[in-house]
């Protein structure tokens, strides 16, 4: 898979947590392609696609081929007042999502949305008083972390303890640009919120993960548009650093050069340094390996240096959690507040950068 865009992987080892037609969900709003993924995880899981909400006629028949029964609907307002769909996934405009996640929950229903969750503080704001007022859940599919098997293997380790405590975590997001292939919204700053709050959510949400952290404070943020001025309102380049509660350290960086000859798009990594050993993740490539391998795990300790190949043994444990979640109400695959402490995070490094432009 060459663009970011149209990245869907689906867990190869979940199992269904609940019997069929037990967890009815809506998929509406599919202006990126990651609901593909999100909704074909929450299938695996023991899902039921009920009911589509698309606009574009084109993108809705492409999801529905593959679910043919669920119902296409008119008006998202016939999702909204069903008694049986219990939660809607989503993959909005990211201006919108904020806004159809409260419409959501305030009709009765959990949220699931792509990520970045919001594009403003204030929009964040509104999403927890909303979560306080209704009692329902505000998911994001932080899928860098959710939707690969080395990162989720790498939490495994930390968990364990096997490089002790974590000291630091850098990460690395590079994408393939592949303009013509955008919509205009991705352009629009107003839309996309900015490379840091889109992007960089990803990251924050795994520093809160692995450094164990429930709070940081934003260092340095800085954004810029270094190679594309036809659309000025595009963050080709972004970094930030944050220093959690604990004195964990976390470096960020973020970007739209993948070049064309990378087979993939984007060589995504994140290295973990703890106090009794480091782990690398290489994600979505290991460079110059054929045939191209993903989820390659390096654990380096006193005792050893390792390499693991990951695929198709981990799985993406968070969507079962999350549909166990929704039915009866627990906070197991991640809690609302540290999904909207990665946002939030992600939103005041934004803030941060806009100053300095």
């Amino acid at each position: 898979m060459s663009e970011g865009l149209n990245y869907a992987p689906v867990a190869r080892v979940t199992k269904p947590v609940c019997e069929h037609g037990a967890f009815p969900f809506a998929a509406a709003y599919l202006d990126h392609g990651h609901i593909f993924g999100m909704v074909d995880n929450l299938v695996a899981a023991g899902g039921s696609l009920s009911a589509v909400y698309e606009p574009n006629s084109k993108v809705a028949n492409q999801l529905l081929e593959g679910y043919p029964q669920a119902r296409r609907v008119a008006n998202f307002a016939e999702i909204l007042q069903s008694k049986e769909i219990k939660l809607v996934a989503a993959a909005a405009v990211p201006s919108l999502r904020g806004p159809i996640g409260i419409e959501v929950m305030q009709h009765g229903k959990d949220y699931f949305t792509d990520k970045c969750p919001f594009v403003s503080l204030r929009q964040l704001q509104e999403a927890r008083k909303a979560v306080q007022d209704t009692g329902m859940k505000y998911a994001v599919c932080f899928s860098e972390r959710l939707q690969n098997e080395a990162a989720e293997f790498a939490r495994e380790l930390i968990d364990d303890g096997v490089i002790g405590q974590v000291v630091q975590v850098l990460g690395l997001g590079p994408h393939r640009l592949s303009p013509a292939n955008r919509p205009d919204w991705f352009f629009q700053k107003n839309q996309y919120g900015g490379i840091l709050c889109d992007i960089g959510s990803h990251q924050a949400e795994q520093f809160l993960t692995y450094s164990d952290n429930h709070a940081a404070d934003v260092i340095m943020a800085r954004v810029d548009n270094f190679a594309n001025p036809q659309t000025p309102e595009l963050e080709d380049f972004g970094e930030f650093s944050l220093k959690g509660a604990n004195g964990c350290s976390g470096y960020f960086r973020m970007d739209w050069f993948t070049p064309n000859g990378l087979r993939t798009w984007g060589d995504g990594r994140t290295t973990i340094l703890g106090t009794k050993g480091f782990i690398e993740c290489r994600k979505y490539i290991d460079l110059a390996v054929s045939p191209l391998r993903e989820n390659t795990v390096y654990i380096v300790t006193d005792d050893s240096e390792e390499q693991h190949s990951v695929s198709g043994q981990i799985g993406f444990p968070f969507f079962p959690a999350l549909i166990l979640d929704c039915l009866n109400r627990t906070e197991l695959a991640m809690t609302q507040e540290h999904s909207f402490k990665a946002a939030e995070l992600s939103l005041q490094a934004q803030a941060l950068a806009d100053l300095e432009v």
